[in-house]
Parts: structure tokens; sequence; C-alpha cells
């Protein structure tokens, strides 16, 4: 069976309705985030236009492969194009903005039921991460998430966008970095791809009018 765990910590964030939660001093959230279920770690950072924003991407599962052993995908969202691309480094948290309580408020993507959901998010304590998410606008509950400073096995460390990094949403792509990510999400990639495919002269004809040139193509196409 193929499906996604990546935001199973946020299956109960709508079961269970809480008292409203003190003002928090303001902190910047960028970081990696371990799940209170310890399914995921989200990479928080900052984004949009102004870099004022703050975007969340899932940088490693704790079951990365479904029961056939291949990697899951987003298939349940609700965009087609978006049902085939890789659960590992999608993007979840959605732009968040702040708010005149030093928290910052938006949207957040859950991949087991393919919906989204209002979330605010806020850090009170060093290391710690509070993750409160509401369905219908009253049905709310809250989480914690740890902070981790290592490195898992399999973790995506490079930048947004970039290679062995996760992939931006289109209305989220960093600004100057060219967009590694296609229609179906698939993974990154490098530019091996495109440079195998460029036309090149024959090396027999080209070698009496230019001895060098030739070599380093012929070595590159190996």
């Amino acid at each position: 069976m193929n499906w996604s765990p990546i935001t199973g910590a946020l299956a109960g964030l709508a079961l269970v309705a809480l008292p409203s939660l003190a003002q928090a001093a303001p902190r910047d959230p960028s970081g990696i985030w371990l799940t209170e279920d310890g399914k995921a770690r989200i990479r928080v950072e900052k984004c949009g236009a102004q870099n004022t924003n703050i975007c969340g991407y899932a940088v490693w599962l704790k079951t990365p492969l479904n029961d056939e052993g291949k990697p899951r995908v987003d298939f349940r969202n609700p965009d087609p194009k978006k049902q085939a691309r890789a659960s590992l480094g999608h993007q979840m948290i959605m732009g968040l903005k702040p708010n005149s309580e030093g928290k910052y408020e938006g949207k957040i993507y859950n991949a087991e039921n393919g919906k989204f959901y209002d979330v605010t998010i806020w850090s009170e304590a060093q290391g710690e991460l509070s993750v409160r998410g509401c369905m219908l606008g009253f049905l709310c509950g809250s989480q914690t998430w740890e902070q981790k400073g290592d490195l898992a096995q399999g973790q995506l460390t490079g930048p947004t966008n970039g290679a062995n990094g996760p992939r931006a949403d289109a209305e989220w792509a960093p600004k100057g970095n060219p967009a590694v990510a296609n229609a179906a999400g698939s993974p990154a990639t490098t530019g091996t791809t495109k440079q195998a495919g460029a036309p090149k002269a024959p090396a027999a004809k080209a070698a009496p009018s230019r001895t060098a040139a030739p070599a380093p193509q012929a070595d590159s196409e190996e």
C-alpha cells in the first residue's frame, strides 16, 4: 500500500480543543525540527520576497519507503501535478506570516490526507517549537517539536531547490535559484544530463584543426 506519513504528527492537532496559549517572546524558528511523533524532520527557514515569511520542508522521514520498497509519493495531493512528487523534500509549511504576537500563522499541508490546515508556530524556549493547528477554525490542538543539530541518515542537506535539498512550491521558490523540481515534484538533478545531450563534433573530423579541444569532451562523456 502506497501512503505518505510526512505529517502524521499533525493528525491529532484537529482532534482536541485546547485553551488559548500565553503570548511568547518572538524567536526565529529557523532550524531542523523533529515532529512530536518522531516520524519526520522539518526544515524551517525564512522565505518570500522580503524574506519575512516562514516555509517548512520535510527533509527526513523515519519511513521513506512504502510497502513495495519504493520512495513514498504525495499521492493524496489535491493537485494532480503533485501526486507523483516524492514525499521526502516536499513543502508542508506554506509561507507563514508574522502576527502581532510575535508568532507565525498561515497554512500547513498534511500529506496524510491531502488537506491544508490553519497553523500557528512559535518558540518560547530554546530548542523547542510550538505548533498549533486548527480544523474548521475551532477544533485545535498543539504539540512541541524538538530542534535537532545532528544529521540523520537519509536527511536532505542541500539548499532549497538545489542538489540534495528540498523542493519549494512554485510560489515560494527561492529567487535567483534555478528551479530543479518539475511539476511532478521529482528530486533535484545536476546539469550533467543536459550536458550529455549537447551536440558534439566527431573527434576524428575535429582532430586536424582542433588538437586539444575534443579531448575534454571525450573525457566528460565517458
